[in-house]
């Protein structure tokens, strides 16, 4: 039997109910699997998505940004959050792309699949080196981001977490 298709596409409405059970799941290890919802009616935060991607109505200290979910077998499995550029936070501590994958679906490739397109989609956007981050104790996302290619730079102090961050190359070599 082969292994089911990831499909990455744009969060719709219809995903509502998937993408709350994510958020709640995630919520519990400290990732914010909705940014920048902020409590928004889901409809808007879907429309908010799509305006950010075009870089309309940024909300203050936003930057242009792709935000795709990870789907099998018509399940919402994760996301993947590519910032066109960096702003000084972004810089420092964020980077250029944010991913995350549910509990329940970890240990399948997932993790890696959604940050190769988040690099595929840096490439696209002229970016030939994307700044990845990871908590310093988050073992399994440091893996999957050397798996990917980044070369770690130094871990920061960020209050009081420490945060890992890496260059990886945005085209395979």
């Amino acid at each position: 039997m082969s292994e089911p298709t990831l499909l990455l596409r744009p969060l719709t409405t219809a995903d509502e109910a998937q993408a709350l059970l994510a958020e709640r799941e995630l919520a519990a290890e400290g990732f914010d699997f909705l940014v920048g919802r902020d409590g928004r009616p889901f409809d808007r935060y879907v429309e908010l998505l799509a305006a950010t991607r075009e870089g309309r109505d940024l909300p203050p200290g936003y930057v242009p940004a792709t935000f795709l979910v990870g789907v099998v077998d018509g399940d919402v499995i994760g996301r993947v959050s590519v910032r066109h550029r960096l702003n000084e936070y972004l810089a420092r501590v964020g980077g250029h792309i944010g991913y995350g994958v549910r509990p329940g679906f970890r240990r399948r490739g997932y993790a890696t699949a959604l940050l190769r397109e988040g690099l595929a989609i840096t490439a696209g956007l002229g970016i030939e080196q994307a700044l990845v981050t990871c908590d310093d104790a988050n073992v399994a996302s440091a893996a999957v981001i050397e798996r990917c290619g980044g070369v770690l730079q130094d871990v920061l102090a960020d209050g009081a977490a420490r945060v890992r961050r890496y260059l990886v190359p945005t085209r395979a070599e």
